[in-house]
């Protein structure tokens, strides 16, 4: 049996289908609010465009560990 995604990346199925969009466009969405923090992000998305807590969480938190610089 094949295991898939986890953490964050395991809500970008549902959230691609709810939302139209692919993960990629709503990172840039993310991106573009740049030095906001974690909880300003994750209301960005829910109240600008219509997400629940937890896809829009899952959003903000991918992207923010994706940028974070690599030690």
């Amino acid at each position: 049996m094949t295991e898939g995604p986890k953490g964050p990346a395991s809500y970008f199925p549902s959230i691609e289908k709810t939302h139209g969009r692919p993960i990629a466009e709503w990172q840039e969405v993310v991106r573009k609010h740049y030095p906001a923090g974690h909880m300003q992000l994750v209301t960005i998305l829910k109240n600008e465009h219509g997400m629940g807590h937890g896809h829009a969480n899952a959003i903000v938190a991918q992207t923010l560990a994706e940028d974070r610089p690599k030690a």
